[in-house]
């Protein structure tokens, strides 16, 4: 793990070392199964190494860290049944958060995704790829703070960084966040305060973003190393033979 992928100011809580990993997240600098080290942390945050453990353990809680005996702690390597399941928990919740930030969208609340808007544009035009990504996560957070709602704004955090990991390990060619220009039409519908429009483009955005990942499981193997030798499998050594006939020896 680089220091830069989590350096911060020191003496800080552990909030301040969960978001840090998970902006890393966000920006793929830290990727799925990248050991986390305790000592290491401590030393970079300048904080106990209790401190650290509680901030894993509650990373662990979400499923973004895994903790595996003897070894230590790793950011989470979603499985393809893994990413499916989070890709529908974001289907059923966003849409909904849409429509809320669609009926609670006051003025402030639109410059607020106007800005945010233009931030993800230079990003993009730009070539800044890990500040477009952490951007485009951060747009499904700011509509959950808009509409009011800090559970869904925890939840989408989870969520967004359990899509992070999901996408570097599945993404189909070069697909690196939210398709553009869907992001504008979503906060054009909320601005408008039209939270059926809203809804429904948030529902086929989380299709399209799901549809970019490859979350078919492949085909089971009868012999997985038969197969990749071009071999035919051996036969089972402990299926009883048939009986000889003839005279016994």
């Amino acid at each position: 793990m680089t220091t830069e992928a989590v350096a911060a100011p020191r003496g800080r809580s552990e909030a301040v070392i969960r978001a840090r990993i998970l902006q890393a997240i966000f920006e793929r600098r830290l990727p799925p199964g990248e050991k986390l080290t305790e000592d290491r942390l401590a030393e970079l945050f300048a904080v106990s190494r209790t401190v650290v453990r509680q901030a894993l353990a509650r990373l662990a809680q979400d499923g973004i860290v895994e903790h595996h005996p003897n070894r230590g702690a790793f950011v989470a390597a979603p499985s393809r049944a893994e990413a499916r399941h989070v890709m529908a928990a974001r289907a059923v919740v966003e849409p909904e958060v849409a429509g809320l930030a669609a009926c609670a969208c006051e003025a402030g609340a639109a410059t607020r995704l106007r800005h945010h808007l233009a931030a993800e544009d230079a990003a993009r035009a730009s070539g800044d790829r890990a500040a477009l990504v952490r951007l485009t996560g951060e747009f499904h957070v700011t509509l959950a703070e808009i509409a009011g709602n800090p559970v869904f704004a925890r939840l989408l955090t989870e969520l967004q960084a359990l899509s992070s990991l999901a996408i570097l390990l599945y993404a189909r060619g070069e697909h690196a966040s939210c398709p553009p220009h869907e992001h504008a039409a979503i906060a054009a519908a909320i601005e408008a305060r039209d939270a059926e429009t809203a809804m429904r483009l948030m529902r086929e955005h989380i299709a399209h973003v799901g549809a970019d990942m490859d979350l078919v499981e492949p085909a089971a193997r009868r012999d997985g190393l038969a197969d990749a030798l071009g071999m035919p499998p051996r036969r089972d050594l402990n299926r009883p033979r048939p009986a000889r006939s003839g005279p016994a020896g």
